[in-house]
């Protein structure tokens, strides 16, 4: 009813809109700051018809999606060029689609304030799922933006004790002016996810009666599950802010009887700084579950309360020569200087070396770790780009550490792209690369937990990646591919431990991205092919695909109706399985997952300003495809729901 309530409110407030004259809500322009020097990359906003229900599908965040499930849940993407590196708070990782990260925010110029508002809910009582966004950003003349965001998600997830919980908040602006220009932006996040370890015995989906007696039919909610009564919460907050100071001179330029100054920036002065803060806590409150479910238990038998803490602080002073002040300036030239410091905080074995230490407790492994560790960093850089012009653009940027873990480290990469005409065609080409020889985060070398506790020496990991793509807009084609090369890979091995492969890993990926048109009917189509050389080290998928059809037609001139199914498939592969205590995914050498088509039926609708949808999610389950729908090792993928969303964009 509280549901039925706020859809009917947010189409009054919908409905003024409807009744004025098309405003135009795309900003001037839109774009982002680019770590670790603040150029603005162009961005967009997100007031698109076409698929607008998957952001509330998690088996959809990805064509190959490794998911304990529930919306808002933890996953990883195992399309391998997708997937971004780990980080030095690795927990945050697995959260990556439902947490905002500060490199990330958009920054808008807008001639009139816009206010994005968005509701998306779907499931029963005992298995609903809720989504609240709300975006706003505005502009005090020319010069100065301010913005603020709000998400709010719940979903009570479709199997036993997997609930899911994230609030998030941000704040951001930005002064533009010929000398000076601030980006500026903070965001919050707190996540609490349920931990159920997954379901006890995969039969109860694959063949729930082989358990009931013959009776084929199972409540999803009834499935027994590892973990009653644990579960994580990840919690962060970042604050950035990019300063650019620029010196040049001002070019007169005589139109009729005034006189036209504009200011020719020639170089500049930066400073970025970044603060970053994290925590993370498993809590498990059954007894009995901790000692069934995990094998070690180092720091107490009586439940587990585990916490990690990280912050860090970065400061970066750069100087720059600017592209375009001269006809011969072709390009922009950049050096800079970062220094970090970095700090962990780990749980504190107080029985350590008590005489009252209880004999059920695992022995503790030969090593200590620092409950607090302190990280002082250094890098030197630079930066070669040319960001105008329509035949060729280009970027390199390169740092290597001297100062701290990270001395010897090496980071460099590399884009171009170009635009030319082909058979009246517009073809764009892009290439891309990078070399990285990098210091292992500091976690995945010293970790201590109730269930878990590492002290390892990793080498630096080396890796090179060369790739591009080819956009023909005409025919609706985009072909990609690329390849690397992966040295000393630190990985979670089929104990859930952080391991070092001595040798090398290649993967190879080639994928087709093809749009049709025939009338009103549409046909697109993605599919990515790639392979690992060492599958117990890296196990993918070697083929998963998107297919979306659907007819795409208007109702009175006015109302845009995308009707369709859609599909996401992978053939089989060792899925990683999950770690509720460290939330990590690991290799898994017990049974292949995949070979399901995920089945989705939908209908999109854009009115004005506003955007709405109707679907039923995993519409093919029981029906096609048999049982074996399952994300992750032991972990299913949601039931069948029916789910709805809206979407205003207010033009204020």
């Amino acid at each position: 009813m509280k549901r039925l309530i706020f859809y009917i409110i947010m189409m009054a407030l919908a409905l003024p809109t409807f009744a004025k004259k098309e405003q135009t809500l795309e900003p001037s322009y839109a774009w982002t700051a680019t770590a670790p020097l603040g150029l603005h990359e162009p961005a967009t906003i997100d007031t698109l018809l076409y698929n607008y229900y998957q952001f509330s599908i998690p088996a959809l965040t990805s064509d190959a999606y490794a998911t304990t499930g529930n919306y808002g849940g933890p996953g990883v993407n195992n399309i391998f060029f997708d997937r971004k590196a780990t980080s030095e708070f690795y927990f945050e990782d697995v959260l990556r689609p439902w947490v905002y990260d500060a490199q990330d925010q958009v920054y808008y110029n807008t001639r009139i304030p816009m206010t994005l508002l968005s509701y998306n809910w779907g499931g029963g009582r005992l298995s609903g799922q809720d989504r609240l966004k709300a975006l706003f950003s505005g502009n005090a003349g020319k010069k100065i933006q301010i913005g603020a965001m709000l998400d709010y998600l719940h979903s009570k997830g479709g199997y036993d004790a997997q609930h899911a919980k994230n609030f998030t908040w941000g704040l951001s602006g930005s002064y533009i002016s010929d000398r000076y220009e601030l980006q500026a932006s903070f965001n919050s996040y707190n996540a609490v996810v349920a931990e159920n370890g997954g379901i006890t015995d995969d039969l109860y989906i694959l063949d729930p009666a082989q358990l009931q007696g013959g009776d084929p039919s199972i409540d999803a909610k009834a499935i027994p599950v590892n973990l009653s009564d644990a579960f994580s919460r990840v919690k962060g907050s970042q604050f950035l802010m990019n300063h650019r100071y620029k010196v040049g001179y001002y070019h007169e330029e005589e139109l009729e009887d005034t006189i036209l100054k504009t200011y020719i920036p020639v170089s500049s002065f930066i400073w970025t700084l970044d603060y970053k803060k994290n925590r993370h806590n498993f809590y498990n409150n059954s007894v009995s579950d901790d000692k069934n479910f995990f094998e070690n238990s180092y720091l107490s038998v009586d439940g587990t309360e585990d916490g990690t803490g990280y912050w860090r602080l970065k400061n970066t002073l750069g100087v720059s020569l600017l592209e375009g002040f001269h006809k011969y300036a072709k390009f922009g030239l950049s050096a800079y200087v970062t220094h970090e410091i970095r700090r962990y905080n780990q749980t504190v074995d107080t029985m350590l070396h008590s005489a009252d230490k209880p004999k059920e407790l695992t022995p503790f492994p030969d090593f200590s770790i620092a409950p607090k560790t302190t990280e002082n960093l250094l890098w030197v850089g630079g930066q070669l780009t040319k960001q105008r012009g329509s035949l060729l653009t280009y970027s390199v940027t390169g740092q290597f550490g001297i100062v701290g873990p990270v001395a010897g480290d090496i980071d460099i990469y590399g884009s171009v792209s170009t635009k030319f005409k082909l058979f009246g065609d517009s073809v764009k080409i892009t290439g891309e690369g990078f070399f990285k020889n990098t210091e292992t985060p500091f976690l995945m070398n010293h970790y201590i937990s109730n269930h878990f506790a590492w002290n390892n020496d990793f080498g630096k990991e080396r890796r090179f990646r060369v790739g591009g793509r080819i956009d023909l807009p005409h025919t609706g084609t985009v072909v990609s591919a690329g390849f690397e090369n992966i040295q000393n890979m630190v990985y979670f091995n089929d104990k859930a431990m952080p391991t070092q492969e001595g040798g090398s890993v290649q993967v190879v990926s080639a994928s087709l991205d093809q749009k049709l048109r025939f009338g009103v009917f549409n046909w697109n189509n993605r599919a990515t092919f790639q392979t690992s050389t060492n599958e117990d080290v890296l196990s993918l998928p070697k083929f998963a695909l998107y297919s979306n059809m659907f007819v795409l037609f208007k109702v009175a001139k006015v109302l845009q109706v995308q009707l369709g199914v859609d599909c996401n498939y992978y053939t089989r592969y060792y899925a990683p399985a999950y770690q509720p205590a460290t939330m990590a995914f690991y290799t898994q050498h017990e049974k292949k997952l995949g070979n399901y088509p995920f089945m989705n039926a939908y209908v999109n609708m854009k009115l004005k300003k506003t955007r709405f949808y109707v679907l039923y999610s995993h519409a093919n389950k029981g029906l096609l495809g048999g049982n074996d729908y399952f994300g992750a090792l032991h972990y299913p993928m949601n039931p069948g729901r029916l789910q709805l969303g809206i979407s205003v964009d207010f033009a204020n």
